[in-house]
């Protein structure tokens, strides 16, 4: 049974050619999803944006591509590509697109 989903496997990729952008939305890929961890992969038109929320876990969020907002606790961080944060579990945050934006969601349970 393969864990990993979505992806190809033994093969070099660039992630964030692996989701694209649509006009207006925000598109997903999840790669994993389990009760221990959850990969996604994010494209956000710009003004797109995930309204506030909690997490059960810690939400490690690496930019891909563009720039992004980051709210947590209220504060705001810019992220661009290749700029990493963690949105702590059980803290509200919030992500935005400030222009196109790209992010690997890893979620630790």
């Amino acid at each position: 049974m393969s864990i990993m989903k979505n992806i190809n496997k033994a093969k070099v990729m660039v992630l964030k050619d692996q989701v694209s952008y649509q006009e207006g939305q925000i598109v997903s890929k999840t790669l994993v999803q389990n009760e221990s961890v959850s990969i996604t992969l994010f494209a956000f038109d710009k003004g797109e944006e995930i309204s506030t929320h909690e997490s059960g876990g810690d939400a490690f969020v690496t930019c891909l591509d563009g720039t992004g907002e980051i709210t947590i606790d209220g504060v705001k961080y810019e992220l661009h590509e290749g700029e990493s944060i963690v949105m702590p579990a059980k803290h509200p945050h919030a992500v935005y697109g400030k222009e196109q934006y790209k992010m690997l969601l890893v979620v630790v349970f």
